[in-house]
């Protein structure tokens, strides 16, 4: 009995030898994000058919490349720091990110919408919007605010927009060519101001129909994607993906790609706001 207890204390003390040494050799597990995907469709408002392939597309992006985890919701139930009655359900508290693809008026309280705006602002998570992401909660100034810029019309309607990239050295936006074109419906903005946002890719103005009855803007300046600086947060709107074939381009997937990364804080990039260059 005693030669019997030795030889399984001298076999224990070998595994946990085995496993210490293990654990100290084995590479630590990078840490995983969480991304809450809203494509809220509960408002009468038109609903986009690229809202499902979007969501799909956000979820495959995290789960290939391994750097987060998408949680897809079509409500808002989820935008809310409190805790739910029910054990397992997740709040903002959970997330480093929003991918927000919504129109209209989604049913949110007061104290929902405070609580999206601190997520982001003093809580310094992201929040990342496409195409109808800033034609949306139309009398919530602060929401404007925070986002950059509002829906003005879409004044060509689908068109092989002409685009410039000004900022390729922001993350994803290599994928695109200095000059490119997308079939996509953009938009124009008003409440837009370069004093406040750091465009990254705006239209071609010596390419567009500036006869157009539909066209607001007087300086040519037709942003389609920017980044900022909100409070400890990080914001980034795009309008491209009005249509599902967008979300399978391989340059608009890297783009929203690497505007989660960064609006994670997985890396930086300068989003110092800069003039209209010169036309």
């Amino acid at each position: 009995m005693y030669l019997c207890n030795r030889r399984a204390g001298r076999l224990l003390a070998f595994c946990l030898g085995l496993t210490a040494v293990s654990n100290s050799q084995a590479p630590l597990a990078p840490h995983r994000r969480r991304v809450l995907a809203i494509g809220d469709v509960s408002t009468r408002t038109y609903q986009h058919s690229s809202v499902t392939h979007a969501l799909a597309t956000i979820e495959r992006l995290g789960r290939e490349t391994g750097l987060y985890d998408t949680w897809i919701r079509t409500d808002t139930q989820l935008i809310t720091r409190q805790p739910f009655a029910v054990p397992g359900i997740r709040n903002l508290n959970d997330f480093d990110a929003i991918f927000f693809f919504s129109i209209g008026e989604p049913p949110m309280t007061s104290e929902q919408k405070a609580d999206l705006l601190a997520f982001v602002h003093e809580d310094g998570k992201g929040f990342v919007a496409a195409h109808t992401g800033n034609n949306i909660f139309f009398d919530w100034d602060e929401f404007g605010e925070m986002i950059g810029g509002r829906f003005d019309d879409h004044p060509w309607e689908l068109f092989d927009a002409p685009v410039i990239v000004e900022d390729r050295a922001f993350p994803g936006m290599a994928a695109f060519g200095p000059q490119f074109n997308i079939n996509d419906e953009v938009y124009q903005f008003k409440s837009f101001s370069r004093d406040k946002v750091r465009v990254l890719a705006r239209l071609d103005a010596s390419k567009l129909d500036l006869g157009n009855k539909r066209v607001h803007r007087t300086d040519k300046d037709f942003a389609v994607a920017w980044a900022r600086q909100y409070g400890k947060g990080r914001v980034f709107y795009s309008s491209f993906g009005h249509r599902p074939e967008v979300w399978d381009r391989k340059d608009a997937q890297s783009m929203y790609l690497g505007a989660l990364k960064w609006a994670m804080g997985m890396v930086d990039a300068d989003v110092t706001p800069r003039p209209l260059p010169a036309q």
